[in-house]
């Protein structure tokens, strides 16, 4: 009976030990995760509102090489500042925000459209007000353009009316709406707003 003590006890230990090689490095790997996102809320103020599972697909981003933004945005009220790639890839708005090919670039005159999520970057929109600022400073000159918000909306995903050309140079920024809709959110939330003329006092 000893020896069947013996293998008893083995069979156990054997147990334990594999037991543990799957069960530390799985809740070690999780807690890590916990963790990574805790710092990365921690040590960004502007991303301290973002979904979790965005935070993560944003750091899946940061091996991968970009190409150089069109331009950079700040909204200074809501905290946003998030660099403006071509388009609107599932890599580039992890990454950043997208500008909408076929409107105007940064810079030049028209309707320059850009789209970000609203569990990421863009999530702060839900907090800009009429009268905010929003400022687009472009990579190739560093020319900062300053815009005024004129106009939120609420719009079908369908709606394109947001995306036709402006007389006046405007930026459209577009996210989708509610901001904590779970799912494939069903509408699309529009802040507009229009360039400060040369020694314009707003």
């Amino acid at each position: 009976m000893h020896w069947q003590h013996k293998a008893g006890f083995a069979l156990m230990t054997s147990g334990s030990l594999l037991l543990a090689a799957f069960v530390v490095p799985t809740v070690y790997g999780r807690a890590m995760s916990h963790l990574a996102v805790a710092e990365f809320r921690a040590t960004s103020g502007s991303h301290r509102l973002w979904d979790s599972a965005r935070i993560l697909a944003y750091k899946r981003t940061l091996d991968v090489a970009m190409p150089t933004p069109e331009a950079l945005l700040r909204v200074p009220k809501v905290g946003i500042e998030v660099p403006v790639y071509e388009g609107t890839s599932d890599l580039i708005l992890n990454r950043g925000v997208g500008h909408v090919s076929g409107t105007a670039l940064p810079g030049a005159p028209g309707n320059v459209a850009i789209t970000g999520h609203r569990d990421g970057f863009f999530r702060g929109l839900k907090d800009v007000a009429i009268g905010d600022k929003i400022e687009l400073q472009r990579a190739a000159s560093g020319g900062t353009d300053t815009y005024v918000v004129k106009q939120l909306r609420i719009v079908s995903p369908h709606d394109t009316s947001v995306l036709s050309k402006t007389d006046a140079s405007t930026v459209t920024l577009i996210t989708c709406y509610p901001f904590y809709y779970v799912g494939s959110a069903p509408h699309r939330y529009i802040v507009q707003a229009e360039k400060l003329g040369v020694g314009s006092s707003e």
